[in-house]
């Protein structure tokens, strides 16, 4: 179950100033799903699903990440972000 200062994290990653990257954007994706799911047991998305594979494999990326190591990495890129695109 994600903490409490996980859930903030995810709430104020909503609110940043300027919208983070596509690659931040991704790290944010795969660290969450880790952080909540554990690892990734989805199929792989088809050939022309181009935004689907790219979240797919940064998810994917991350097997054998511990959800507890997921989440404190999420926290750590969230509070990063809010000094790189401002809150």
């Amino acid at each position: 179950m994600p903490s409490a200062d996980f859930e903030t994290a995810a709430a104020d990653v909503k609110n940043l100033k300027s919208k983070p990257t596509d690659n931040e954007l991704l790290k944010l994706y795969g660290l969450y799903k880790q952080a909540t799911n554990g690892d990734n047991d989805t199929a792989k998305p088809g050939t022309f699903d181009f935004k689907g594979k790219y979240k797919w494999q940064a998810w994917e990326d991350l097997k054998g990440t511990s959800q507890d190591d997921a989440e404190k990495k999420y926290i750590a890129l969230v509070t990063e972000l809010k000094g790189t695109h401002g809150f």
